[in-house]
């Protein structure tokens, strides 16, 4: 049985918690009325086991069971090291 998960990709925008990551996400959406494109922007906590991403790094998310009160997503591989 295949599971369809959600998986974003990313920028770390704060790594000061252990083995947690903050992960931002923005995505263009054309405003209904206005005709106007708006830039909408998430974030979510991720879980990071070996505490490799830091900020500024682009990563790859995936969902995940709740590990926490607000950390349901897990880092699957760090796409590009910030400069």
């Amino acid at each position: 049985m295949k599971e369809n998960k959600k998986n974003y990709t990313g920028q770390v925008v704060s790594d000061k918690m252990d083995k947690t990551i903050v992960v931002s996400f923005s995505s263009k959406q054309l405003h209904p009325l206005y005709k106007k494109y708006v830039k909408k922007t998430k974030k979510v906590k991720a879980h990071d086991e070996r505490n490799e991403a830091q900020v500024g790094d682009t990563v790859r998310v995936v969902e995940c069971r709740p590990i926490s009160k607000d950390k349901c997503w897990r880092l699957v591989q760090v796409v590009e090291r910030a400069k």
